[in-house]
């Protein structure tokens, strides 16, 4: 009985590792060749398997997409609850964690933002990305204008929409991704972050001084 579930337990971790596998390929092929080029060929050549470990784990190309989507979506979650837990207990402090989150080197990476950006131009017509897409939207800013919302209370910032600012940072640090997408070479992640910092101050300057670079 024991050994049958040692196998088991062996059998399971090898699937879950040649799924994780066949994702991060899919990763690779869509950052270089888009989402309509790749084919289920070209993700088991980059993850150096057969074609036939791709069908068997995920079926279809469009069910490898979609898994590969979701993956991308439920890590990031993964690491923007991290970061919300791990910082200081002020709003002030959870809020900027979750901006440097954005710029960090292991989410503001170049292939990952391809892919992102290839799934969000395909969300009009793909009701499936649009879903995955608009939940973890939904979570992330009903977070992030909760968090504007207790600063806007504690500063008594009159004036000021918490709606308003999570959209504006948002933006912000989709912008900022684009920048790194199109101009590596020249993309400097504290200046960006200087960038977010500025406009906190602006809004919420009690709770944000100015930083010095």
């Amino acid at each position: 009985m024991m050994a049958t579930t040692a196998k088991n337990a062996k059998r399971t971790a090898a699937r879950a590792q040649r799924r994780q596998q066949l994702i991060d390929a899919t990763v690779k092929c869509i950052a270089r060749k888009g989402l309509g080029s790749t084919t289920t060929a070209d993700v088991a050549r980059q993850a150096g398997l057969s074609q036939g470990i791709v069908n068997l784990h995920f079926k279809s190309k469009d069910n490898l997409l979609s898994e590969t989507l979701r993956y991308l979506a439920d890590e990031y979650k993964t690491q923007f609850n991290l970061a919300v837990e791990n910082s200081g207990p002020a709003a002030s402090d959870r809020l900027r964690a979750l901006m440097e989150l954005d710029l960090r080197p292991s989410i503001c990476d170049r292939d990952k933002i391809a892919v992102w950006f290839a799934f969000w131009g395909e969300v009009k017509s793909r009701p499936r990305y649009r879903e995955i897409c608009e939940k973890s939207d939904e979570y992330y800013d009903e977070v992030t204008r909760r968090l504007c919302d207790e600063i806007i209370a504690a500063g008594e910032y009159p004036g000021v929409s918490g709606i308003a600012v999570a959209t504006v940072l948002t933006s912000l640090t989709n912008g900022l991704w684009l920048a790194c997408l199109v101009n590596a070479s020249s993309f400097d992640r504290e200046q960006a972050m200087g960038c977010i910092d500025e406009y906190l101050n602006c809004i919420f300057p009690k709770h944000f001084p100015v930083r010095v670079l």
